[in-house]
């Protein structure tokens, strides 16, 4: 079976998206959509900050869904992945971190594109934050088309929808005010003005809307009745018709966005019909909380940034958290991290094990759009991260030399891999693991146990590989009556390690060394680890 035959029935979250928007375009194309038409997806970003993991998650997830698409339709339709910074927002608020932000005062509310780059190094201060929009992009090689919002209305790429608009102006109207409050209501208009006399957005009532003539009347800030036209980046939409407008202008066709916009994409899909055209297929996803189970805010600066996360673990571990049930709000903090980049590792060592149909449900497949590589890494991140406490490591060389037990054939040049992970091992241990460990005396049943494993494993001739040495820390535990035997094993990890939990122990033992773990449980038992 092709590719093709078998996404038709995938279950994987992206596929079943997939499925949706296939038939919304072959629906499409029965009503006389071009064949030819590129298959548009969408994502939006506001300028007004630096990308966060919210920006990254929408666009890792809707590139898996573009690439699911592709593989369901076998390649028959042009995909394009547009991104677009809303960069003709009025600049509302002056972040704190930014350098003399007094020097900023006089341009509030001014479209972040006419307001000077406090950096020094673009044009603007929308310039700067899309330069760094696309930096942070391209770091991950999402293959996309950026967008600027004040570029799409002074080119003349919205003209058509703006003069729709203001011929629609009171189906707009009949749209959005029974969204407002009594007082908003009075002053409320779709259309925000660019004020030719000082330049700022302006949040006033129209007087009059010619849509023959394509204009609108305001009161300008001098107090003069003023008109201008619609288009030509003369005035942009509040962001609710705005983004209906978006979608029927640039002819999306999917979308996702996070709960927070559940309530008003009804308002969102009204907009675009009032324009002609269709709205494009939506996926709403729950959004990430902290460890206390608080939405992550960026003004709190709880949970856990972009940077943050990679500094501790390859960006496919992200993905993969991203690509995980994302209907379902999860924490995210940084003891999610090991775990995520161990499932990584599992999942990218069954794909090639696995059949055709297996590999589509696999999220490798999707974190790598279809191609995951072939290599996945020998030892797990949790091992690493214990190896780095048992061997009071600080350097990748001594991990390295541990390593050689496991795998003698790797070197960091033939498994970049696993080098890498030996780095963030030794960052994370040093940042999360190291300042969090305590160690306690072991019972007398545990002293007893412990010293048993010890002389096993001082005397032991048996198999050096990990599930031998596995079979014989069970032994020990089993007829020390540990019950329930988890307990045997916390009690190795809180004696010997410091922390309540850990991997296999016997393919620790394995890694680190049969002689050099006979000495470690030694001396916790003398009390000469912490």
């Amino acid at each position: 079976m092709s590719v093709a035959d078998l996404a038709a029935t995938a279950k994987a979250w992206p596929f079943e998206q997939a499925r949706e928007l296939k038939a919304r375009i072959e629906k499409l194309e029965k009503a006389g959509r071009a064949k030819d038409a590129p298959v548009v997806f969408e994502t939006g970003y506001g300028p007004s900050g630096l990308p966060h993991i919210g920006t990254f998650g929408e666009v890792v997830r809707t590139t898996m869904v573009r690439r699911a698409f592709e593989a369901l339709t076998g390649g028959a339709y042009r995909t394009r992945l547009i991104c677009v910074s809303d960069d003709m927002d009025g600049m509302r608020k002056i972040p704190d971190t930014i350098p003399n932000p007094e020097k900023l005062k006089d341009y509030m509310q001014k479209p972040l594109t006419s307001v000077p780059d406090p950096f020094g190094t673009h044009e603007s201060y929308g310039a700067h934050m899309n330069a760094r929009l696309r930096a942070f992009l391209d770091s991950f090689g999402f293959e996309y088309e950026f967008a600027s919002a004040t570029d799409l209305y002074k080119s003349g790429k919205f003209d058509a929808m703006l003069l729709r608009a203001a011929e629609k102006y009171d189906d707009i109207m009949k749209v959005m005010l029974p969204t407002l409050g009594d007082e908003r209501r009075e002053t409320y208009s779709p259309f925000l003005p660019i004020s030719p006399t000082t330049g700022r957005v302006l949040y006033v009532p129209m007087k009059a809307v010619d849509a023959q003539a394509g204009t609108v009347t305001f009161e300008d800030e001098n107090g003069k009745d003023t008109t201008v036209p619609v288009t030509g980046g003369n005035v942009k939409l509040q962001w609710k018709p705005d983004f209906g407008m978006r979608w029927a202008a640039l002819g999306v066709d999917f979308e996702m966005f996070g709960k927070d916009h559940q309530a008003n994409a009804p308002i969102y899909s009204k907009i675009c019909k009032i324009l002609g055209a269709e709205p494009p297929h939506q996926f709403v996803y729950e959004l990430f909380l902290d460890e206390k189970g608080e939405k992550i805010s960026k003004s709190k600066g709880n949970g856990i940034s972009v940077e943050q996360w990679l500094a501790y673990a390859p960006a496919e571990s992200l993905s993969l958290y991203q690509w995980q049930k994302p209907k379902t709000a999860k924490k995210l903090y940084f003891d999610v991290i090991p775990k995520a980049v161990d499932e990584y590792l599992t999942f990218l060592d069954q794909y090639a094990k696995q059949t055709p149909e297996q590999q589509l449900e696999n999220p490798a497949w999707h974190i790598h759009g279809g191609k995951p590589p072939s290599k996945s890494s020998p030892v797990s991140f949790a091992m690493l991260l214990n190896l780095v406490s048992a061997a009071n490591a600080s350097n990748k060389d001594v991990l390295w030399g541990f390593i050689k037990r496991e795998a003698p054939n790797a070197t960091p040049q033939t498994d970049p891999l696993l080098d890498h992970l030996v780095g963030y091992a030794l960052k994370y241990y040093a940042d999360f693991v190291k300042p969090a460990k305590t160690y306690r005396a072991p019972n007398e049943k545990e002293r007893a146990a412990l010293e048993d494993l010890a002389g096993r494993l001082e005397t032991w001739t048996g198999a050096l590989d990990g599930e031998s040495l596995q079979t014989m820390v069970f032994a020990v535990g089993t007829e020390r009556q540990f019950e329930p035997l988890r307990a045997w094993f916390t009690a190795i990890y809180e004696v010997c390690l410091g922390q309540s939990q850990g991997p296999r122990f016997g393919g620790f033992i394995a890694l680190y060394g049969v002689k050099e773990t006979a000495q470690l449980i030694r001396d916790a038992l003398a009390g000469k680890v912490g």
